[in-house]
């Protein structure tokens, strides 16, 4: 059945994206919550659009980039054993190559 292929670790991995603020990374919480009250383990957490990770100048973003980081602690010591924080970008990673490159793993034959 479909709840099946979702509790099998082997044949799914569920991601769980938010932003790192406040009220986003407590309904991701809640959501890891119910998925694992039904037999559902997220395999990872990713952090969203983090102005911290695209480290800014500007001292008003830098503020935003700090409380970012408590989001990210909290993230990375309460509710994720793995999770990734990809910066906020000035194009949308849209299609299999903007994927790749985000992740690092764009080669030639891309």
């Amino acid at each position: 059945t479909p709840m099946m292929q979702l509790q099998n670790p082997k044949r799914t991995k569920v991601l769980l994206v938010t932003l790192a603020e406040t009220t986003p990374v407590l309904e991701a919480a809640n959501l890891q919550a119910d998925l694992r009250r039904a037999g559902i383990e997220p395999w990872a957490w990713i952090i969203n659009n983090s102005v911290a990770a695209a480290q800014p100048r500007s001292p008003l973003l830098r503020q935003r980039a700090r409380n970012e980081l408590r989001e990210v602690k909290a993230v990375a010591s309460r509710y994720a054993r793995r999770y990734a924080v990809v910066p906020l970008l000035r194009d949308e990673p849209v299609g299999v190559h903007r994927l790749l490159e985000l992740a690092g793993r764009v080669s030639e034959a891309a």
